[in-house]
């Protein structure tokens, strides 16, 4: 039943690259990488951030590309079809099921996020924000967490959105959708970039991104630059190993990777040149955490000349960030109920994206009626986490980083002689050899390290120094549990 439906391919190399840079630039590049570059020492992280992209990410990128253009199914099938080609055991799936419920747990929890951006592009359009003061725009986006029947409606936009593109198939759905969202993006993102430069404290945001001081390196920097290269381009999500699968053989890999991963990063850069100044300019500090996009930016907003206009572009170029992510973290389920399943593509997407909305209404209700459920409260780990943060714990630092490392050791070291290095072909040699190397050794390492310190961390120090703003609320939480 499933050898009758066909595998489609991408229309061109331009329908890929906006399909696969739409994928990788999401929430991770706009909503978290600024935060996280406050939080962890600005220029510091940011220099770790890009040896992590260039020696981890590319590297796991390319191999997870090739893996999937080798099984052009998908990627449960895929993988496992390429194992048993391989003479390997055809557990390798493993990395198949893994990808596509990683990627599938994520999109639960990410369409609420993604909802609650709708959300601030209709409030900022309307003028909601205009002259609040900053309690004031904490307050309400208080209340629009507070408010089940807001998350929701937020929610279910995005996944009605998500799957209706989705439905349409890889050139009709998810090629055309990204045709039209990348370029908008990209030419909003620029307008916003060009605005800073004018109207934000630039030379301060400047020195903020860009000053060294390879003094706060730490371990822990370190880890967390690792793990937001693997977010943000989405490595070990499952889509990336889908798209490859919708490959013709005339796309050279190695370079699209490159192309792919450098965007995603030089998106995220500009995103904090564009976010960083005009903070500054209104005298907000950049290592407010997550609160920055949704707390402190509507209230510089309400501050600025055009702002409500500004303000209403900022939020969109967001929104299309999301829809552009949540389209390819949905494919993978959706390609594996067609091929394995036989289900049409529309009833694929339905029952999927169907599936994931009704799991998310867990992350939906963690914001308000569910606030002090904690469902694995029994382990340290979850002692005083919601739905939301069990599942986005899980597979943002396990199901993510597991995954890296089996597709980069399996493409590595199992791959038969010479399909790794076909995909070189008409490259310098010399590039292959780094490849190997970087794929083989040092990747996977930096990963499972990465991995190792998850599964051994130690309950939080609440009297260490230069804690995060996450870490202290924590903190507090827990403190306020035990002595209820």
């Amino acid at each position: 039943m499933s050898g009758a439906v066909k595998h489609e391919q991408w229309s061109s190399r331009w329908g890929f690259l906006m399909a696969a840079i739409g994928g990788a630039v999401g929430l991770g590049n706009i909503w978290k990488f600024p935060y996280m570059t406050g939080e962890n020492g600005g220029g510091a992280f940011v220099i770790v951030y890009i040896a992590a992209v260039l020696l981890v990410a590319i590297p796991i990128l390319i191999a997870e590309l090739q893996l999937g253009k080798r099984g052009h199914k998908d990627i449960i099938s895929g993988t496992r079809n390429v194992a048993v080609a391989a003479g390997k055991s055809k557990y390798w799936g493993i990395i198949g099921w893994l990808g596509m419920l990683a990627a599938f747990f994520v999109l639960t929890y990410y369409s609420v996020i993604a909802g609650q951006v709708i959300d601030y592009f209709f409030q900022t359009g309307t003028g909601a924000f205009s002259g609040m003061t900053p309690d004031e725009a904490r307050a309400q986006f208080d209340n629009v967490e507070a408010s089940p029947w807001r998350m929701m409606i937020g929610h279910s936009v995005i996944m009605l959105i998500t799957i209706a593109i989705v439905a349409r198939g890889i050139q009709n759905g998810i090629e055309k959708a990204a045709k039209i969202m990348m370029p908008a993006f990209f030419v909003m993102l620029m307008g916003m970039f060009f605005y800073a430069m004018v109207v934000g404290d630039f030379a301060r945001g400047f020195e903020y991104m860009f000053t060294f001081d390879f003094s706060k390196v730490t371990p822990e920097i370190v880890l967390r630059a690792i793990g937001q290269a693997f977010f943000s381009i989405g490595i070990g999500f499952g889509y990336m190993l889908a798209f490859g699968s919708y490959l013709k053989d005339d796309i050279s890999i190695p370079r699209t990777s490159v192309i792919i991963s450098l965007t995603d990063a030089g998106v995220a850069l500009i995103a904090g040149m564009v976010i960083f100044p005009l903070v500054f300019a209104f005298g907000m500090e950049p290592g407010e955490g997550p609160d920055l996009i949704f707390r402190i930016l509507p209230m510089v907003f309400s501050q600025m000349n055009l702002g409500t206009i500004v303000g209403s572009v900022f939020f969109l170029l967001l929104t299309f960030a999301a829809l552009s992510s949540a389209i390819a973290i949905l494919q993978p389920a959706v390609s594996y109920l067609e091929e394995s399943w036989g289900l049409s593509v529309k009833k694929a997407a339905v029952m999927a994206g169907g599936a994931a909305w009704f799991l998310g209404i867990g992350s939906v209700l963690s914001f308000s009626l569910w606030k002090g459920y904690y469902p694995l409260s029994f382990i340290k780990t979850f002692e005083t986490s919601t739905v939301m943060d069990v599942v986005d714990f899980i597979t943002a630092n396990y199901m993510m980083l597991v995954g890296g490392i089996l597709i980069t050791v399996f493409v590595g070291w199992s791959f038969k002689p010479g399909w790794a290095e076909s995909e070189f072909k008409g490259e310098n040699p010399v590039l292959f050899t780094i490849w190997l190397w970087l794929a083989r050794v040092f990747a996977p390492a930096a990963v499972a390290i990465a991995l190792y310190v998850q599964l051994t961390a130690s309950e939080l120090d609440c009297e260490a120094e230069n804690l995060t703003p996450e870490e202290i609320a924590q903190c507090l939480e827990t403190e306020q549990n035990q002595s209820s």
